[in-house]
Order: structure tokens, then sequence, then C-alpha cells
């Protein structure tokens, strides 16, 4: 029993604990942004308040569609379970598929599952998602948990083609000694 709680506690702490906290502060910005932008501009979508000049402005959108407002055809609840298909299908990419446990994959995990958290939270609550960041150069309004899924997912991807397979196939000083040791011949002396 001690064996398994040692392992689960290993897994937890050397893969999962520091994308969870990364993840609960992306989930929290995400949300007092959300909440501060509706206490500011209301409800009513399309309101807008100017920030910078021309360039950025809060703008009220009910988003229905995917990140930055595309494919807005009032298919929420399929996004929804698309968003919770693709988080869970990130978290086992990155715990048997990326080189780790690598601080920077880590990151990446928790951008892209706290963001998207914090829209499936809004699609369950409002039916959509709510997106202000109108910066007026870009083609779309997005919120927090959009920039921080589109960075996550960005980083991962740069990570992934500068590291390749190097990162993985670097054994680890543990898999280096147990790999000497079944190696060695029981015959010679001094083995």
């Amino acid at each position: 029993m001690t064996d398994s709680r040692t392992t689960i506690w290993h897994e937890l702490q050397h893969y999962w604990v520091r994308p969870a906290m990364i993840a609960a502060t992306i989930l929290a910005f995400d949300q007092v942004t959300k909440a501060w932008v509706l206490s500011t501009l209301g409800t009513i979508e399309g309101t807008s308040r100017p920030l910078i000049d021309d360039w950025l402005s809060l703008t009220l959108i009910h988003n229905t569609g995917i990140a930055f407002g595309m494919f807005d055809a009032g298919f929420s609840h399929v996004f929804t379970v698309t968003s919770i298909i693709i988080s869970l299908g990130a978290m086992y990419f990155y715990r048997y598929h990326l080189p780790g446990p690598h601080l920077l994959s880590q990151i990446c995990l928790g951008l892209i599952v706290g963001g998207a958290i914090g829209n499936i939270i809004d699609r369950l609550r409002f039916g959509y998602v709510i997106d202000f960041v109108h910066v007026h150069w870009f083609p779309g309004i997005f919120n927090v948990a959009d920039s921080a899924i589109t960075i996550g997912v960005v980083v991962l991807a740069l990570f992934l083609l500068l590291t390749g397979d190097r990162e993985r196939q670097r054994p680890t000083s543990d898999d280096a000694l147990l790999s000497d040791l079944l190696n060695q011949d029981p015959r010679q002396p001094g083995s």
C-alpha cells in the first residue's frame, strides 16, 4: 500500500501539481476579468469602451463559436463537449507523449487547460463565452482564456519543433543506472 501511495504522490508532484497551479491561476484571472467586464460594461452585447485611442477597447460580445468568434453558428453545446475532449486529450498527450516532466510543457498544459475550463464555465453558465478584448487591427474579439490557450498551443508547438525527440531519448540518471546494472555480466570479475 505504501508503494502505491508513494507512486501516486510522485506522479502528482512531478507531473500534475505545477500544471494544476498554472491552470487554476489562469482560470481565476479569466473569471475575474469576465466578472469585471460584466460589471463595467453591463450585459448588453456590443457595449464598448475605448482604452487606448482607436487601437484597443473593451467590447462585450456573446461568443457561441470557438476562439476569436470563429464558427459562430449557435453550436455552443457541441463546442463545450469538444473543449472537454480536447482538454482531456491534452492531458493524456502531456503525460504519455511529451518529454517530461519539463517545465515548459507543464506551463503550456496549464495555460491550455486553464483557458479551456474558463470558457467551458461560461458556456455552461450562459450558453456562450464572454469575449471583450478588442484590438482593432485584429480580426476577432477574445478573452484571457483564448489568449492562454493560444499562447500555450503556440509555445508548445515551437518547443516540440525545436527539441524533437532529443528530450525523450535522453535517459534519466535512474534509467541509465538501471541499464548499466542489467547489462553487466555477473560472471565478470568486479561486477
